[in-house]
């Protein structure tokens, strides 16, 4: 076997390990909130997220010495315009996601993410313009099923799920047109830090309210409890992106999967949450479409590498 090939499988063991590592703490972001913040509401919680988030980025970017790049972003305007729209959708993210598990809805919060894919899709229709094949058309008629079903069982649109599903899926699309130029630390660097005026003026109007602001009134259990949710938002987000340098593209299909099934079985085993009939109908009939898409998308693949590699436009 060659040295080229053995660093090659060594990339791939490498990514799989960070990609399964950053996806499992994602998942058991459920377990994190319940067990070391819910002491907190949840736009306290978001506040400490945005603040411990942009303070790890800032550590580690002065332990890598990546300050030179992160600076060479701030000369390109187009991509500060894409960071600041990755920064307004993942603000909106997290705080309905942090609101959906405070309120006991993990089993939503978990299907948000798992019709992301298909919103992602339906987003490159209306935005990007493109064609769908038959085949994707009918897994997205498949979810719309499935999220009717969902409603009648819930008694009003799932919209934890739906604007979970919808914000990522625009904040994919901004990830997508920087085109891999921003390294995952400096987006997320800049992305907390362009939040961090939002989270100032959230923590007065919390801090207005009473009970106020609850950081320093659990003993030093309560600071890091929270800490450790803004520390553990940046790291996944920075292993996935060395991850997605050393994986194919297909596996992290796979991947972001992961995520949102542990969040289910978290939600009906471990936090107790209910599953009537009608709830697991509409789930089966999402994985269903998921299914699909991702088998149209495999077969897309595998009949793609033939193709001669075409080289980028200027």
């Amino acid at each position: 076997m060659s040295q080229n090939s053995v660093a090659g499988q060594k990339n791939i063991a490498k990514g799989l390990g960070l990609g399964l590592l950053a996806y499992f703490i994602w998942g058991s972001f459920p377990l994190v909130i319940t067990a070391l913040a819910d002491f907190a509401n949840p736009w306290e919680i978001v506040v400490w997220r945005i603040a411990f988030g942009f303070l790890t980025a800032i550590i580690l970017i002065s332990f890598t010495r990546t300050w030179k790049s992160l600076f060479e972003v701030f000369r390109n305007k187009k991509m500060l315009g894409w960071i600041a729209v990755s920064s307004v959708f993942i603000m909106i993210n997290w705080q309905v996601y942090v609101i959906g598990v405070s309120a006991g809805r993990v089993v939503e919060t978990s299907l948000g993410y798992f019709i992301n894919p298909i919103l992602t899709v339906l987003i490159a229709v209306v935005i990007l313009r493109e064609k769908l094949n038959r085949v994707q058309w009918s897994a997205i008629a498949i979810s719309c099923v499935a999220v009717g079903i969902l409603t009648f069982d819930y008694g009003h649109l799932p919209w934890i799920a739906l604007t979970l599903a919808s914000s990522f899926a625009i904040y994919g699309l901004a990830k997508n047109k920087l085109g891999g130029r921003v390294s995952a630390l400096n987006s997320y660097a800049i992305e907390s830090g362009a939040l961090i005026p939002v989270a100032i003026i959230q923590a007065s109007i919390v801090a207005s309210i009473a009970p106020g602001l609850q950081i320093t009134e659990h003993g030093w259990q309560g600071f890091v409890g929270l800490a450790i949710f803004g520390v553990l938002t940046a790291i996944p987000l920075i292993l996935f992106g060395s991850a997605a340098e050393n994986i194919p593209l297909s596996w992290i299909g796979f991947l972001q999967y992961m995520a949102p099934t542990i969040q289910f079985l978290l939600a009906i085993t471990v936090l107790g949450e209910q599953m009537p009939p009608a709830r697991w109908a509409g789930f089966m009939l999402v994985w269903l479409a998921l299914i699909i898409l991702t088998t149209d998308a495999l077969a897309r693949s595998r009949a793609n590498r033939g193709l001669p590699v075409e080289p980028p436009a200027a």
